[in-house]
């Protein structure tokens, strides 16, 4: 067969879906040097099917770059519009007007942490992020509204602070790393952490307006992040949800079920940009993903309710935590027997102890246990690593023993940290997959004390713990401070911390409290 044959046949075969094909036999024709990746983000085409077409084409190479042959470029110059996604981009004429926020944001996209490959992290490109917030204000009426971005590693919270800094931007996120930069930037977007399998963080419930999420692509994925936005919502009648999913034209069928996970949840979609996301990445689905904007309808909430008391930690495509993962293996019986605890808490092994009450990851987390159990153990599966320092915090258990789906110095990327972090409450000892944390002696004076009334109040508001810790005595009978000047004292030294508990403030925010204490205390 001819290479014109050949290139026929492809194109017959892709019938009206062929005009990503002959969009990318346009930009090949057009004189520029093209790699595979440019091409696949550009053509919004799965990466399969730019290998597929490339296959078939006369091409010239320079390194890593393609082009049909000058000679040969009238033979194949289908003319067509190469911006096959210009449908659905209602924003693509406001990028030019906002040069200096895209090239901010170009460089805080490089700047920022890797993506972690157990995450499904896939960085969009700045372009993207800056539609996004360009799409809100063109959609939507910002002014006194409050925006939550549920998992943010994108930085779509600072582009959307950049261009309307009139709307309140909080971010939800389970890495500490990227609420931790955001918050370096300063622009006042509102840091929270939390793992959506455990739970939306209670500040954040029922607080927004709008909810922007790029989730997982797998409908377990989508479904959840959705559910959490939902939850996040304040207005239900007004609200709207956007997501990012993006599908190879190859796989209807997926993209099917994910669109099917939405529906469970009874979400109008009132709009679908197609490729409207483009990514550094994710070739396998044309380095591009749809926006939907959804919203929610009467019978959202108790399907939401549904979905998340089924809830299922495998939710990304890669990792530990992947949907077609092997299951965990069992936490070792016997040093959780040897240990005798009073509550075992998260999954374990139905015969193991049965008249030790249980209780789930997420329960732990949400409220304080009923009873007071001096011996708490506590089982971490893999891809809830981030959850551990916050577990701990949740329970006041004189002992709490944790086991860790491998040796503990490989499952806690930094040890010594969370010892340091921790130090206030708990003594650490680690040994083999064993993590026991002993309770502390409160001090008696000083900011330690204040830190530690506020991590023994770990499900309370930080900001109402500080204050009684400064209104009490100090040793020796000296005076508190009033009511009136414990509450300027925590304005003024933790403005972040007015709403939140210390279960949903980044790492970096706790670690950080005693310095931020110490001048208040001592005024």
């Amino acid at each position: 067969m001819s290479g014109h044959e050949a290139i026929d046949e492809l194109l017959a075969e892709a019938g009206v879906d062929g005009l990503r094909l002959r969009g990318a036999v346009a930009l090949l024709s057009g004189g520029r040097w093209w790699t595979l990746a440019d091409l696949v983000r550009e053509t919004a085409t799965s990466r399969r099917t730019i290998e597929s077409l490339l296959r078939v084409l006369p091409l010239e190479h320079s390194g890593d770059h393609v082009r049909i042959p000058i000679d040969q470029v009238n033979r194949y110059n289908v003319g067509v519009d190469t911006d096959i996604s210009g449908l659905g981009n209602p924003v693509a004429g406001m990028v030019a007007a906002h040069a200096e926020t895209l090239e901010r944001l170009e460089t805080l996209i490089a700047e920022a942490p890797r993506g972690r490959h157990a995450l499904d992290h896939v960085s969009a490109t700045a372009e993207t992020v800056l539609r996004r917030a360009l799409l809100l204000g063109r959609r939507f009426w910002l002014p006194g509204a409050r925006l939550l971005c549920v998992g943010d590693h994108d930085l779509t919270s600072l582009a959307v602070r950049m261009v309307h800094p009139e709307v309140e931007v909080a971010v939800a996120d389970i890495d500490d790393r990227i609420l931790e930069y955001i918050d370096a930037q300063g622009l006042g977007v509102r840091t929270r952490w939390a793992d959506l399998r455990l739970g939306l963080p209670p500040s954040l419930r029922g607080w927004a307006d709008l909810a922007i999420t790029d989730p997982p692509y797998t409908p377990e994925g989508i479904g959840l992040f959705a559910a959490r936005a939902a939850e996040g919502l304040r207005d239900r009648d007004q609200g709207r949800i956007l997501v990012a999913y993006g599908a190879s034209e190859r796989t209807p069928m997926l993209a099917l079920k994910v669109q099917k996970a939405l529906f469970d949840l009874n979400l109008l979609h009132e709009a679908i940009f197609p490729h409207f996301n483009r990514y550094l990445g994710a070739e396998a689905i044309g380095s591009a993903a749809d926006l939907y904007v959804l919203r929610p309808t009467t019978k959202t909430w108790p399907a939401i309710a549904a979905r998340l008391d089924r809830l299922a930690t495998a939710i990304y495509t890669q990792g530990p935590q992947a949907v077609e993962s092997a299951p965990a293996a069992p936490p070792d019986e016997a040093a959780v027997t040897a240990f005798g605890p009073d509550l075992l808490a998260g999954d374990w092994p139905r015969g193991l102890l049965p008249q030790v009450p249980r209780t789930r990851l997420a329960t732990l987390l949400a409220k304080p246990y009923a009873a007071d159990p001096g011996r708490v153990a506590i089982a971490v599966p893999a891809g809830l690593e981030a959850a551990l320092p916050r577990l701990l915090l949740a329970t006041r258990a004189r002992h709490v023993r944790v086991l860790t789906p491998g040796p503990v110095v490989d499952t806690v990327a930094d040890l010594p940290a969370l010892a340091a972090l921790l130090a206030p409450v708990y003594r650490l000892a680690a040994e083999g997959h064993v993590l026991d944390a002993v309770r502390l002696s409160p001090p008696d004076s000083g900011p330690e004390r204040v830190v530690r009334r506020i991590m023994d109040s770990a499900h309370g508001k930080v900001a109402n713990a500080w204050r009684e810790a400064l209104t009490e005595p100090g040793p020796a009978g000296t005076a508190g401070l009033t009511k009136r000047q414990a509450r300027a004292a925590v304005e003024e030294a933790a403005p972040w911390a007015l709403d939140a508990t210390p279960l949903e403030l980044p790492l970096h925010r706790l670690a950080r409290m005693r310095a931020r204490i110490g001048a208040p205390t001592t005024a």
